[in-house]
């Protein structure tokens, strides 16, 4: 009685909403599975990791760089809307098209790149919010050409159809960011979790020498390296999407020691978590640490 009711209210839900529905459906689909693949993977292998990944990922900026430059985009063709049904300006509506298509080029280019490097049911929806943002610049772009001619009539039309398809593709763009958490911080809630102070975690001789394992400190899971008698502790969830940092390799950038994520290719500085290469944009909290007399090794969080 108490799962009819449920389900029940699952498809009233859905009927009062049909957006859901069709998300849900989207998320499940694996007919467009091998396009996918095969155009992430060209992505990646286009673009290819150094400072152009970094500056599209958001790196430099700490956090994602798609969606305000997508939101600006949106912003200019929905002031156009607003011209065309005042019939104020003509001119200024042929500028704002044309500031919109200018500033959706990088936000393409950062879309694709975040995408490369999402999981496949975040992939699924990335991939028709795509289409429906392209079928946007598209229509966008056949409007500008109308309105240059003298058809404003004709270019406004395909104006708002091509706010329709922005809408569309902003409402999928939406679900990615906060029903999937693409380019949410994964490992926010990390400084949440762990009350303030030191705590035991671990005997320092139970720790293998030079290779990252994970240990348990309340909720949480945690990257622990030992060098020695150093430790290096981070948590161990990739801030991007999560990923295992104790399964990851350790590399030495420019110097500095290292974790790169086993999923995308994350990496953080082991000293202080600090973003090194993208896709991650926000940083890994760490801990400090020390050993008490009898070797049991306890860890805090870092103060920032």
């Amino acid at each position: 009685m108490v799962k009819e009711t449920v389900k029940t209210g699952r498809r009233t839900f859905r009927r009062l909403v049909p957006g859901v529905e069709l998300t849900d459906r989207i998320e499940r689909s694996p007919r467009a599975d091998r396009p996918i693949r095969i155009l992430a993977k060209a992505v990646r292998q286009r673009i290819g990791p150094g400072p152009l990944r970094d500056l599209l990922h958001g790196v430099p900026i700490g956090k994602p760089l798609h969606p305000p430059l997508a939101n600006l985009s949106l912003g200019l063709w929905a002031a156009t809307a607003v011209l065309d049904v005042t019939r104020h300006d003509p001119r200024a509506s042929r500028v704002l098209v044309a500031g919109g298509l200018a500033t959706a080029m990088p936000a393409v280019a950062a879309g694709v790149t975040d995408w490369s490097a999402l999981h496949r049911e975040q992939q699924r929806v990335g991939f028709v919010h795509a289409i429906a943002n392209l079928a946007a610049l598209g229509l966008y772009a056949g409007s500008l050409v109308f309105r240059m001619a003298g058809r404003d009539r004709t270019g406004r039309v395909l104006s708002f159809a091509g706010l329709g398809a922005a809408s569309l593709g902003g409402y999928l763009g939406g679900h990615l960011a906060y029903r999937q958490a693409a380019g949410a911080n994964h490992a926010e809630s990390v400084a949440h979790l762990v009350p303030l102070g030191w705590h035991d975690l671990c005997e320092l001789g139970d720790l293998p020498d030079g290779r990252p394992v994970t240990r348990r400190l309340g909720y949480i899971d945690l990257f622990v390296l030992r060098v020695g008698t150093g430790v290096t502790v981070l948590a161990d969830q990739c801030a991007h999407l999560a990923g295992p940092l104790h399964q990851g390799r350790l590399i030495s950038e420019e110097g500095t020691a290292c974790v790169v994520c086993p999923w995308h290719g994350s990496t953080f500085r082991l000293s202080d978590g600090a973003v090194v290469h993208g896709p991650a944009t926000a940083p890994q909290p760490s801990f400090e640490t020390r050993v008490r007399r009898d070797g049991v090794l306890q860890v805090r969080p870092a103060q920032m």
